[in-house]
């Protein structure tokens, strides 16, 4: 009795939990086919649920059958596919890495996937879809091998998203210059990197379907060994499991998942991080879920149905004319930062916000040194800039420019590339003095403008006014870019305060604001005019393009009081970014301390991007290097990190302007392609 007993206690939770799954699942399948009902029903022609019941029966007219055979159900089963592939991949990942933030967006499987078919498409060499799809698994998988060699497959969740982060940067700075750089043959490129499920039949659904299908099934096969995997790395092997091996095979499948997904709709924003995110109350309460191999199924009908429900969100709040330009990715991509946003605010921050490491201390003769040496180097930089270009000038042209007596041609080129010069010269000392304030008042060597989303809110802002009013003013455009970068700021850094702007959750709502500002100007993009959405881009990618004197006076205006408060209040900025007890012990208010510190970067930040665009890493990489030639004393690292600054994106425009002349390319591609290898090089170096 007492040893049989126990049976119908331990045999009713099994049954209990078996029929928990069941009903679970069904309830899932029934939400997806009633988001695929809807789907189907919306759209610009006027065929509503009768006709599409009509086509689907076969009694309807021709041309209700044509809309709802060629488009709508083509576009429902992309959608479909697309969901379950991304949210399969993503919780595959998040498992075999043991890390919640996993995904091919943070992985930068979809940035490579990107940059791989971006080079294929203006090489002029068209391959079948499937040969296509290959081309994206190459990259996708490529550049998910950089992320995890960089983060470790463990729980760096900061180092891996931070991984994830820069170099999908990198490669979408690259893609970003091949759209620039060829038009006709990536038109149309850019509205799809935003991830569209429109499709034009079933061709690309069926070649699609197989490959995905691919690579459920290998997923569903390694299953056993993932959920081993589990347990740790020693555990799995005292079972027999190959770690590495099973690793492997999983990163190559849930790649090949993904760059089906992308080779079909294009890169369907944070997809694979919000279902497996979903899922996980779900295996909170049903336990079968937690095994892999019922957990994978279950994560893809989420997916699905995420996207499903924010192609059918988008077609319900904007008319059908908008809805057909309005990519379903970018509804995903500003889902997913918010997401992501709170997931940051729920994680436990372990780590510290102490001081940066311990440098050596220069003497003073090596500062002036220092000093000198770059101040001869950017002077230098600035007259090859002047004089380098489509058309290459001497200095005594530049001479008779100046006491006016240079011929028109040489008037024309200079009265149009010193302005530029000039907004390079200050927007690079702008960002690389916003970049020291906030390293120090944060105390966080890993923060600047860009990664905490200030550029793109500064960003936002000017692409709001300049596709709105494509004649507005430099003036209008700074305030414009201030407000966004203030709305951003006060953002990130107020969810950040409530845990002291501790390093993990400073970062992870930076992401995810970025994030949300890029989906965002991708939207007003691709709703405006051709000449405008040109225009944007062009400027996004931080070019000096058509500036003149007036548009440098706002930066060069903050860039004023940003070095007055710099060396004024020299001796606060250093006791900020020791820790929290040293000011208040010497009597200094920590609070506004900040405040202001903070203030003055954002402005510093956002009249950069009014004068050159969103230019990337500056402010990360020449506060570092300061901080390495001259010591942790702002008194020297200020001047030292303007000097570099200003190098920097005067020699990244230069070079834009004169390797490919008379194509350009911006000083913010150039940057990012510089700032890249840089910030995955500090990841390396602070690993733990």
């Amino acid at each position: 009795m007492t040893v049989t007993a126990p049976a119908p206690t331990t045999g009713a939770p099994a049954v209990t939990a078996r029929t928990g799954a069941t009903a679970v699942t069904a309830a899932l399948v029934l939400l997806v086919a009633a988001l695929a009902v809807v789907d189907i029903t919306q759209g610009t022609a006027a065929v509503g649920p009768a006709e599409v019941w009509k086509a689907l029966t076969g009694r309807a007219d021709t041309a209700d059958a044509s809309v709802v055979i060629a488009s709508r159900l083509p576009r429902m089963t992309a959608g479909l596919l697309v969901g379950a592939a991304l949210g399969t991949a993503g919780a595959a990942l998040q498992a075999v890495s043991r890390n919640v933030l996993a995904a091919p967006d943070t992985l930068a499987v979809n940035a490579g996937a990107y940059f791989a078919l971006g080079l294929l498409t203006v090489t002029g060499v068209s391959l079948p879809l499937l040969a296509s799809s290959g081309v994206a698994f190459a990259g996708g998988l490529a550049a998910a091998a950089v992320v995890l060699a960089l983060s470790g497959l463990g729980t760096g969740t900061v180092r891996l998203v931070l991984a994830g982060s820069a170099l999908t940067l990198g490669l979408t700075s690259l893609t970003e210059g091949l759209l620039l750089l060829f038009p006709q043959e990536t038109d149309g490129l850019y509205q799809w990197s935003q991830g569209s499920i429109s499709q034009n039949g079933f061709d690309g659904v069926l070649r699609m379907a197989p490959v995905a299908l691919i690579g459920l099934v290998g997923l569903l096969l390694v299953a056993r060994r993932v959920d081993a995997l589990a347990l740790g790395d020693e555990a799995a092997q005292g079972l027999g499991v190959p770690v590495r091996t099973t690793r492997i095979t999983v990163v190559v499948l849930a790649s090949l998942l993904s760059a089906a997904a992308v080779t079909l709709a294009g890169p369907v924003g944070f997809v694979g991080l919000c279902a497996p995110a979903l899922l996980r109350p779900l295996a909170r309460r049903v336990r079968p879920f937690v095994r892999i191999r019922l957990g994978l199924p279950v994560a893809g009908l989420i997916g699905a149905a995420l996207v499903l429900g924010a192609d059918v969100l988008l077609r319900a709040t904007v008319s059908a004319e908008a809805a057909v330009a309005v990519p379903t990715g970018v509804v995903t991509s500003i889902l997913g930062a918010l997401f992501l946003v709170a997931m940051a605010l729920r994680l436990r921050d372990t780590a510290t916000t102490g001081a940066p490491e311990r440098l050596r201390i220069p003497t003073r003769t090596v500062f002036l040194a220092t000093v000198t040496t770059l101040a001869a180097a950017l002077i230098a930089l600035t007259v090859a800039a002047i004089l380098l270009g489509d058309t290459g000038l001497l200095l005594g042209d530049v001479a008779n420019w100046a006491r006016g007596t240079a011929r028109p041609s040489i008037s024309f080129v200079l009265d149009t590339r010193v302005p530029r010069v000039v907004a390079a010269l200050l927007a690079g000392a702008a960002l690389a003095l916003s970049g020291t304030l906030v390293q120090a008042v944060t105390r966080n060597p890993l923060a600047e403008p860009g990664i905490l989303g200030v550029s793109g809110g500064a960003a936002l802002g000017a692409v709001l006014l300049v596709t709105t009013a494509p004649s507005a003013g430099s003036w209008s455009v700074a305030g414009a870019a201030f407000a966004g970068a203030a709305v951003t700021a006060v953002l990130v850094f107020g969810l950040a305060a409530r845990g002291g702007f501790g390093q993990n959750r400073l970062v992870l709502v930076g992401v995810g604001v970025s994030a949300a500002t890029t989906a965002l100007i991708s939207l007003f993009i691709v709703l405006t005019d051709p000449f405008n959405a040109t225009k944007a881009l062009t400027w996004l990618s931080g070019s000096t393009y058509g500036r003149t004197l007036p548009d440098a006076l706002p930066v060069a205006g903050a860039l004023v009081l940003g070095i007055a408060v710099a060396v004024v209040r020299r001796a606060e900025l250093d006791l900020v970014s020791l820790d929290d007890d040293t000011p208040a012990l010497l009597g200094l208010r920590l609070g506004p301390a900040r405040l202001g510190f903070l203030a003055v970067a954002v402005l510093l930040g956002a009249t950069a991007v009014a004068a050159a665009g969103a230019v990337g890493f500056v402010g990360l990489v020449a506060p570092h290097a300061a901080r390495a030639l001259v010591g942790r004393r702002h008194v020297r690292v200020v001047p030292v990190a303007l000097l570099l600054g200003a190098s920097l994106v005067c020699a990244a425009d230069t070079l834009g302007r004169t390797v490919i002349a008379p194509a350009q390319l911006g000083a913010g591609l150039m940057t990012a392609v510089i700032g890249t290898p840089y910030f995955l090089y500090l990841l390396v170096r602070t690993r733990r």
